[in-house]
This record gives C-alpha cells, sequence and structure tokens, in this order.
C-alpha cells in the first residue's frame, strides 16, 4: 500500500533541457505532490522547481532536429510557462518517444493543465498517440 501512495504522490521521467552553454543536459522531471511543484534536477546545474500554482500554461510540439549533417531526428518538446515572482520564464524540456504522453498524462494529473498541442498534429497522433 505504501508503494501505491508513493507512486500517486510523485512521477518522475528523464529528460533533456538546454544547459547555460545551449546544450543539452540530462536531467529528472518530477511531479512531487507532497511539495505541489515541479521538480527538474539536471546533472551538473541548479535544480529547479516550479509551484503548480505558478504554472500558467504548458505545450507540446513534435519536430524533426538534424545532429550533425546526418538523418533527421525526432523530438518531443514540452515548455511550460510559469512566473516567478513578477518575471515570466518559460523552462523547455525535451521528452523521449515514450516518455511524451506519460509526462501530459503527468501535468494534467498533477497540476489539472493540458498541455496545447502545437505543430503537425496528424503526425504526432500517428507516432505516439495511437499507441495510448
Amino acid at each position: 500500500m505504501a508503494g501505491s501512495l508513493a507512486i500517486a504522490q510523485s512521477n518522475s521521467f528523464h529528460v533533456k533541457v538546454p544547459n547555460l552553454k545551449g546544450k543539452e543536459a540530462k536531467a529528472t522531471l518530477t511531479f512531487n505532490d507532497q511539495a505541489k511543484n515541479v521538480e527538474v534536477r539536471p546533472a551538473k546545474q541548479a535544480p529547479v522547481a516550479i509551484p503548480y500554482s505558478a504554472i500558467e500554461k504548458a505545450s507540446y510540439e513534435y519536430t524533426t532536429k538534424r545532429k550533425m549533417e546526418l538523418a533527421p531526428e525526432k523530438a518531443h518538446w514540452l515548455e511550460i510557462d510559469y512566473h516567478d515572482g513578477e518575471s515570466r520564464k518559460t523552462l523547455v524540456l525535451e521528452m523521449r518517444k515514450h516518455d511524451a504522453v506519460p509526462i501530459q498524462d503527468a501535468l494534467k494529473a498533477h497540476t489539472g493543465i493540458d498541455a496545447e498541442v502545437l505543430g503537425n498534429a496528424d503526425k504526432r497522433h500517428g507516432s505516439i498517440f495511437g499507441k495510448h
């Protein structure tokens, strides 16, 4: 019983975030219901904690990016727009394909916010939402 309670209180996922040099850094995204915040813990960077109540909106986008002039690579992005005091900020996360839907589901379950879908919805629905 305690194990299922812990699952209900937080969900964690592996994501990537831009680092200070503009490159991708591995990070852990956690929806922490006990603290009522979204936590992002990048490797070798300071963690970020966003209170659920500070989140204004979120958006999901599926894109193709090129990696060192090789074949295109598909990418799933989540942007979380929030306020920190008087300033507005955006957190950008790159999600793994198989985590894109579970992360959006967790966002809705923990914060009550649905991510707005941007980009080519038909292509995205065929690739990941058909399996949901």
